[in-house]
């Protein structure tokens, strides 16, 4: 997959999550993903991958950043 495909992939990517976080428009990201996929399917999938790797990240930071809350209970030592 071409690095211009990523990058561009990447950007979009994150702005269509943004766009779904504030507004709720799940519909968003296949539309750009079939859009992208009339023209490229190279950029078509490299969207796709980045939406799922970037929303497993998010997932993933949010799920920690409880869990330090929990556990964190004002104990500094540890």
């Amino acid at each position: 997959m071409s690095r211009l495909a990523e990058k561009l992939a990447d950007q979009i990517a994150a702005e269509a999550i943004r766009h779904v976080e504030r507004t709720g428009d799940e519909d968003v990201i296949s539309v750009l993903a079939q859009s992208m996929g009339d023209s490229s399917q190279t950029l078509q999938e490299a969207f796709i991958t980045s939406v799922r790797v970037q929303r497993a990240a998010i997932r993933a930071q949010r799920l920690l950043a409880r869990r330090v809350k929990e556990h964190s209970g004002g104990d500094a030592a540890g």
